[in-house]
């Protein structure tokens, strides 16, 4: 079947389909396994050290496909500086880029006069005009059943979606709740150009850095198995559930100060468990479309079996 969308032709890829910028696991090889998949593979810059780890990625990703890629800035979580990162991006003349996690603005200003298509995460109609206005070429739209940070609101991916189609005339990329070709079908029947999937894509061989404990949690989840954390910090972000999370949940509920649960929240304890598999020491970020997930194959396998039950979902509306 014909899978031509704005964003398979905005992006230059065979299917709408978005990997995520999924902090510490998104290197070269998941990347490149997506792209040569048809999908649209990223890199996660702001976990990497410095800029010349970040130019070696971009190099390695190149020499293994050599189809479109992209690079994810997550510009809001880290707490660092990002301009001299976005400036290897343009160096490398890296095709597309998307920038999640803070506000867009000084990333896309620094690309707006470079041929790079620029895709902003959002989580709210009103970011998503704002982000047009900006010069974004295509916004990401996470409900609240995405894993990592979301907005803060309580709306669904699937309210939240038609909301911002209906808002804007960029493409629209539905994020949360997405893994199998029957969230996507639905996505795109709610008026979406692609899909983006993170969770799904931890659960795939080409995952190199995620533990097995951490996929294997993922496969063994149910629709009970993720919570909110940070909400106390107005940056809320879904996790699964263990019994670390469920520490920072209790010192929430105490009001604790940023100081106190930073130690419970930061990069580190989020390395210790989805690096080491240490669930007493730290956390992993999923969405509830882990509750979806019952295998780990490779990506090639997982976005084959996607466009087949796409298409047979396609086959069955006719």
């Amino acid at each position: 079947m014909n899978w031509k969308t704005r964003i398979t032709e905005l992006l230059k890829i065979d299917y709408p389909i978005v990997q995520g910028g999924l902090a510490y696991l998104a290197y070269a090889d998941l990347a490149a396994a997506v792209s040569n998949a048809g999908g649209l593979g990223q890199i996660t810059a702001m976990s990497l050290p410095n800029e010349s780890s970040l130019r070696e990625e971009i190099r390695r990703v190149r020499s293994l496909t050599n189809k479109t890629f992209g690079v994810n800035f997550a510009i809001g979580q880290h707490g660092r500086p990002f301009e001299h990162m976005v400036q290897v991006a343009i160096d490398e003349q890296v095709p597309v880029i998307s920038v999640t996690g803070g506000n867009p603005k000084g990333v896309l200003e620094m690309v707006k006069d470079y041929p790079i298509k620029k895709l902003v995460l959002v989580a709210a109609r009103r970011q998503a005009e704002k982000a047009e206005e900006l010069g974004a070429d295509a916004v990401m739209v996470v409900g609240q059943e995405g894993g990592g940070h979301l907005g803060r609101g309580d709306i669904g991916t699937f309210i939240l979606t038609p909301q911002v189609v209906e808002r804007v005339s960029i493409p629209v990329i539905a994020s949360g709740g997405i893994g199998d070709g029957k969230s996507m079908m639905a996505a795109l029947a709610l008026g979406a150009d692609g899909v983006e999937m993170g969770t799904r894509f931890i659960a795939t061989k080409e995952c190199v850095d995620a533990h097995p404990t951490y996929k294997q949690d993922l496969v063994d989840a149910d629709e009970n198995a993720t919570v909110v954390i940070k909400r106390s910090l107005g940056t809320p972000a879904r996790a699964l559930k263990n019994s670390w999370t469920e520490q920072i949940l209790e010192l929430e509920s105490k009001l604790a100060e940023f100081e106190e649960l930073k130690p419970f929240i930061n990069g580190e304890a989020n390395k210790k468990y989805i690096y080491d598999g240490n669930a007493l020491k730290g956390f992993g970020w999923a969405g509830q479309i882990a509750a979806r997930i019952h295998d780990i194959p490779s990506v090639y396998e997982l976005i084959s079996t996607m466009i087949k039950d796409a298409e047979r979902i396609r086959k069955e509306w006719v």
